[in-house]
């Protein structure tokens, strides 16, 4: 995949980036009236493949669908009743740490664009350059609803294109008390990598689970259960951005977000203060 740039940080939904192209109304009626092509990559034994194959199968119900390869993304992306989902490399202009990230896009094709600037409609990060497919790919499913769920959205409540979207979907944030919340521990800090010390600071339902764990409750789509999507280098690199969602299980919406760089202070974890936010 092409190199994406964008100049800021709010990258997560194309209506919050004011360097991304922002979708119209025109755009999001005219996305359910075309054929959705997923892009494969180009291993044929991808764990990425097999999985985003089941999840359209089991999931996917806006749009007819179809699989493409890789080689035929440029030429299928000139159509204008075609969209597409697929993965890209993101780094950020202006970023002197060069970090780049996975993410999943789903945009509409369109005579002269080229895979760099299709209309996107939403797009997700996935995982750190580099960083192994299994920390992602067992939440492919819960956040291509979340995508889906998100285009409806923008579709039946156009004001929100142009909105703060972090806001909308982090007033969320007290309904997820009464939920339990999964979470690696491996992906907290070391100031909240127990339950007992979690306690201390956020009064509610916490689990320190597994990654199958996670992967089942998403299975079930299971209604009680929050879990944690982070987003940072694992070790690949020092100084980069660490994302921090909180996704339900059952229902794939986001119930907070937030991000920080990673430093010495400040490590590639959830953080303490993340803890304390929610706590609110």
């Amino acid at each position: 995949m092409k190199k994406i740039l964008v100049i800021t940080f709010i990258i997560l939904f194309s209506a919050a980036s004011y360097a991304q192209y922002q979708p119209t109304e025109e755009d999001l009626k005219h996305f359910f009236t075309t054929k959705t092509y997923v892009v494969l990559k180009d291993n044929p034994l991808s764990d990425y493949n097999f999985e985003i194959e089941e999840v359209m199968k089991n999931l996917w119900d806006m749009t007819d669908y179809d699989f493409i390869k890789m080689e035929e993304f440029p030429e299928k992306s000139q159509n204008p009743d075609a969209s597409f989902l697929y993965t890209s490399l993101v780094n950020f202009e202006k970023d002197r740490t060069d970090s780049r990230y996975v993410f999943l896009h789903l945009s509409l094709g369109g005579p002269n664009l080229t895979m760099d600037d299709l209309k996107d409609l939403v797009s997700v990060p996935l995982g750190y350059v580099g960083v192994d497919e299994e920390n992602y790919i067992y939440k492919l499913g819960v956040l291509v609803q979340f995508m889906q769920k998100h285009v409806k959205l923008m579709n039946e409540k156009p004001e929100i294109i142009s909105n703060n979207v972090f806001n909308y979907y982090n007033k969320n944030i007290e309904s997820a008390h009464s939920k339990r919340l999964y979470i690696l521990k491996d992906e907290l800090e070391s100031e909240v990598n127990t339950t007992k010390k979690i306690a201390d600071i956020y009064p509610y339902e916490v689990k320190l689970a597994a990654r199958e764990e996670i992967r089942q409750s998403v299975i079930d789509q299971d209604e009680e259960v929050v879990f944690l999507h982070k987003v940072g280098p694992e070790g690949k690199k020092m100084k980069a951005r660490c994302y921090k969602i909180l996704i339900g299980a059952g229902d794939s919406d986001f119930y907070y977000f937030d991000y920080h760089m990673v430093n010495k202070k400040k490590p590639d974890r959830f953080l303490k203060s993340d803890f304390r936010k929610l706590a609110r």
